[in-house]
């Protein structure tokens, strides 16, 4: 039976390549949007999978990654004379206006840390080093965003806001698909790029009858320097009053960390605390389910699937058709209807293996060319695996619309003129 069913399919080759090329077509569909969609739900907690943190202490307000409230840094101090927090680490993370040379301006993502800590670093670094960005107005992006940013090469410099912003060093992969690019610098320096021309005013008050002091910042303009070409101030190193984004935990050994997220959150006022796991998922479900990105991706691979079922059903019952009579000697001389419906799944077998292969060698060529324009396409073993055991279902769910047409089949028509 074997032969017969590879027989039926390699009879007509220029038709099995039509029907190959259909599968393929569907099997790529499903491939890209499924990896598109992973790609996406990976980019969107890029800055997250960059720390080593085992909690992230942010605003009470925070709604994503990327939408929430500063917090001050007096709360990095206070988080590490906790019990249970072995080190914290202050990170920034906001929007400023990239000025390139050619006068043209973008957003960028300035995302400031401590180059000297243990909780974050930029992943995939490909030139130069973290120490380079401790240097004032030193800053790193990544390769992909270069051609948005307009710089070429370690030396350039553009500006942000008023000051300057020399490319010190390169990343690779650290690109969100739905955010503006990050350049990654030191504290000091990202906090002169969100302050600068602003003077900030620090109020606190007691409220009655409360224990949480609550702080407030706020910033004015302040003059510009009468010369432009004056060299800019040396970045200053951060104060109490200073405003942040996250507060990075390192718990200790042993240490229960949702215990610890109560502690943080008791101690440092209008704070939420999330394991990695959790700022993740709250980061992710926000962008598949509030924004509709996850049923657009979603329903594209549906669709794919939908086509598939229909090529490879076409493909079958036509070469269920065009075989009759020799399905019908079979069941003349007292072969089952099971061994003839054998003979058509291996046929949706064949075809769903013989598919696969090239489709999906095809895809991870398509990853590696997208991840050059910065856009991930994540095509992991366990989704590659769930790939193939749709596409081996899609085939043999194609092949019981073929078996329907054996199944009503009257062995008399073999001896028919």
């Amino acid at each position: 039976m074997v032969s017969l069913a590879r027989k039926n399919l390699l009879e007509d080759i220029p038709r099995f390549l039509v029907a190959q090329a259909g599968i393929m077509f569907a099997v790529t569909l499903v491939t890209l949007q499924t990896g598109i969609f992973n790609g996406f739900t990976r980019s969107v907690s890029q800055l997250i999978h960059n720390a080593d943190a085992d909690i992230w202490v942010a605003s009470e307000s925070l709604v994503n990654i990327e939408v929430t409230l500063p917090i001050p840094v007096s709360h990095v101090l206070q988080a590490q004379k906790l019990e249970g927090v072995a080190h914290a680490e202050a990170l920034i993370f906001s929007s400023a206006l990239w000025r390139h040379p050619k006068g043209e301006i973008t957003f960028v993502r300035v995302v400031g840390f401590d180059p000297n800590g243990q909780l974050f670093t930029p992943k995939n670094i490909v030139k130069g080093s973290i120490g380079e960005v401790e240097q004032p107005y030193s800053v790193m992006v990544d390769t992909t965003s270069l051609d948005s940013l307009n710089v070429k090469k370690i030396g350039d410099e553009a500006k942000i806001g008023s000051l300057p912003a020399k490319l010190a060093g390169l990343t690779q992969g650290n690109r969100s698909i739905v955010s503006n690019s990050f350049m990654f610098t030191s504290l000091e320096n990202a906090n002169a790029y969100l302050t600068s021309g602003q003077t900030s005013n620090l109020s606190c008050k007691l409220p009655s009858g409360s224990q949480d002091l609550i702080c407030t910042n706020t910033y004015s303009r302040t003059p510009q320097s009468a010369n432009p070409a004056q060299p800019p101030p040396k970045p200053k190193a951060l104060v109490a009053s200073d405003l942040i984004t996250y507060v990075l935990i390192e718990a200790k050994p042993g240490q229960d960390l949702q215990v610890l997220k109560q502690k943080l959150e008791a101690a440092l006022p209008n704070s939420k605390a999330y394991t990695g796991a959790e700022l993740t998922q709250k980061n992710q479900n926000f962008w598949s389910r509030r924004t509709g990105i996850g049923f657009v991706l979603g329903l594209g691979a549906g669709v794919g699937v939908i086509v598939g079922v229909i090529i490879v059903g076409q493909i079958l019952y036509s070469s269920v058709s065009d075989h009759l009579k020799e399905f019908g000697t079979l069941k003349a001389i007292g072969a089952s209807d099971w061994v003839i419906y054998g003979v058509i799944v291996e046929q949706a077998l064949w075809m769903s293996v013989l598919g696969y292969i090239p489709s999906m060698l095809l895809c991870y060529g398509v990853a590696i060319w997208a991840a050059t324009k910065g856009i991930l396409i994540l095509i992991t073993p366990v989704s590659a695996i769930a790939i193939l055991g749709l596409t081996i279902t899609m085939c043999v769910a194609s092949a019981i619309f073929a078996i329907q047409k054996v199944t009503r089949l009257d062995p008399a028509m073999v001896f028919k003129a």
